[in-house]
């Protein structure tokens, strides 16, 4: 039986997926933050439901909706954090995306309180977002 930590961040996948906000706003704390590192113009530190589903709906747009993160893997480590991997893919200016990251989540009292994006490769991140 799997971590209820880790069906919620599943739950998170499936609807940042399909831009369902309105599951993303049960799923994610009111002053959730989540962390897109890089030099690129999505890279930042966003602060509460309102930038951080600011900062998807920016990917979306710049991806003319073509953004995904097919899940993986995901693994409950002790109680307050859950490790995603997934494959970003979408299409952006005549390129293609297809990276690997891990997603860090930090969950308390049945939330995520916090996002932290690793990129197997911040150069191929960068330079598509760029």
């Amino acid at each position: 039986m799997a971590h209820p930590n880790e069906d919620l961040v599943r739950r998170g996948y499936d609807a940042f997926n399909n831009g369902d906000m309105e599951t993303m706003a049960q799923l994610m704390a009111a002053d959730v933050v989540h962390r897109s590192p890089g030099d690129n113009q999505v890279s930042g530190e966003y602060k509460g439901q309102e930038e951080v589903f600011g900062y998807y709906g920016k990917l979306a747009e710049l991806t003319d909706g073509t953004v995904k993160a097919e899940l993986e893997s995901v693994r409950a480590e002790g109680d307050g954090t859950v490790v995603a991997r997934h494959r970003n893919l979408g299409q952006r200016e005549g390129r293609n995306l297809d990276a690997m990251e891990t997603l860090t989540c930090t969950v308390s009292n049945g939330q995520i309180t916090a996002l932290e994006e690793s990129a197997d490769d911040q150069a191929v991140w960068d330079d598509f977002w760029g």
